[in-house]
């Protein structure tokens, strides 16, 4: 067994040279978000397992096979969050927020999951969530997929698909599990061993199997739309009007269930097929119910997740770069009194120009040595400073990547220069 140091399978390092996408591609789903009213919230990654389990159901992939849990000495249960939504109930019904009105929070973090790892999916990712409590209308529903279609817009991405479908009230979807468990029953001698267990703990899940044995027999179930409750038909009916006024393409697909158990009425995906067997880009749907079963008021509640590795796979896959480049320089000083007048220089620098990057170089190389180091750090411009220029009080601008020739000017018209 190799001692090689290295991380866990399956968890990732996010290098230097891939950081820039990703705080771009946060900075403007944030932005985005925030300009529809929402507010920033930051939950624990540890929680009571019972926390998960109450949520999520003992019944699911997620309790059952991929948690990472432990027990405190003092017996107590705790676990890695493996999604965000449980959590960020547990906080709404602790601090009692829903009682102030209508809650609309988003939130960012590491989840974790024990699966097999695999382009897409891994045990460590990254998700921004999305929840609202307190509003259970369609609008809301519709509000939110407005918001991810001008997300995918922002970012420049094509192919995106929005499925959705409705799950119904708790009695409904109640009576067409006993429905589907009646059905599948018939044919158990044709069930995959997930799905013959899946039959009598969450039968629903059975109809997201992706056993191509199965699927002629899963296409010929009833359907949960044949068995809505009113109520549930009108608020879906409502939502589709919704998508139809702000001319929002979408499928119905009435094999979407969800993987979690907290879900009823509107359920939807976003998927593209330029990731393959991964292609669900963003999910989410309606949990009206669960507020009140971890222990709170009844409230009703929307919300969604998206994964940031996907859709940094779907931006490289559709050759996307996000935003403009900052403007680059390097400091390249030679000379003790150089090197204490470039700390001065650098420090006013990000004064002025704050959204600039700004290498001042560490070295105390040669000036060739410090050339190469700016040309491997891809900075736009290198500012001179020797003895010559401390002594006429300016700095040297030399363009690295042909903007021009090399000029000499002081420091407050190296600042006009670079703000212009």
């Amino acid at each position: 067994m190799s001692n090689k140091i290295q991380a866990i399978r399956g968890m990732n390092d996010l290098l230097p040279k891939d950081s820039a996408l990703w705080l771009s591609l946060e900075e403007t789903i944030f932005n985005l978000f925030i300009s529809y009213g929402f507010k920033n919230i930051r939950t624990p990654i540890v929680e009571k397992t019972d926390t998960f389990c109450r949520a999520i159901g003992e019944a699911t992939d997620i309790v059952e096979k991929e948690m990472y849990s432990w027990k405190e000495s003092n017996g107590e249960s705790l676990s890695l969050r493996p999604e965000g939504t449980a959590g960020c109930v547990r906080m709404m019904i602790e601090h009692n927020l829903p009682r102030e009105g209508i809650q609309k929070v988003f939130y960012q973090g590491a989840m974790f999951r024990h699966e097999r790892p695999q382009k897409g999916r891994y045990r460590q990712f990254h998700q921004v969530g999305v929840e609202v409590f307190g509003a259970d209308t369609a609008k809301i529903d519709a509000e939110l997929m407005a918001m991810t279609h001008l997300l995918w817009q922002n970012l420049g991405l094509k192919n995106l698909t929005l499925e959705i479908n409705t799950l119904g009230s708790a009695e409904a979807r109640a009576n067409y599990r006993s429905v589907l468990v009646d059905y599948f029953t018939q044919y158990k001698d044709q069930l995959d061993e997930d799905s013959t267990r899946r039959l009598s703990s969450n039968p629903l899940r059975i109809l997201d199997s992706k056993n191509k044995d199965m699927q002629s027999l899963i296409n010929a179930a009833p359907k949960l739309m044949d068995h809505l409750d009113e109520d549930s038909r009108k608020h879906f009916d409502e939502f589709k009007a919704y998508l139809q006024c702000l001319d929002i393409p979408y499928i119905i697909n009435t094999r979407l269930v969800r993987g979690l158990d907290y879900y009823n009425r509107t359920v939807f995906e976003w998927t593209t097929t330029d990731l393959g067997a991964q292609g669900t880009i963003c999910a989410g749907g309606r949990y009206d119910g669960l507020v009140e079963k971890m222990g709170g008021k009844a409230t009703p509640a929307v919300g969604f997740a998206l994964g940031l590795e996907r859709l940094v796979l779907l931006l490289e896959a559709q050759d996307i770069t996000l935003g403009k480049s900052p403007l680059s320089i390097y400091l390249v000083a030679l000379g003790d009194n150089a090197q204490l007048k470039s700390m001065q220089i650098a420090t006013q620098l990000h004064h002025a120009l704050p959204k600039a990057i700004l290498y001042n170089d560490i070295t105390l190389g040669s000036f060739k040595a410090q050339f190469k180091k700016a040309d491997k750090a891809n900075a736009d411009y290198a500012l001179i400073l020797g003895e010559e220029e401390i002594q006429n009080n300016q700095i040297a601008i030399k363009p690295l990547k042909g903007q021009g020739e090399q000029q000499t000017m002081s420091l407050e018209e190296a600042i006009q220069y670079f703000k212009n």
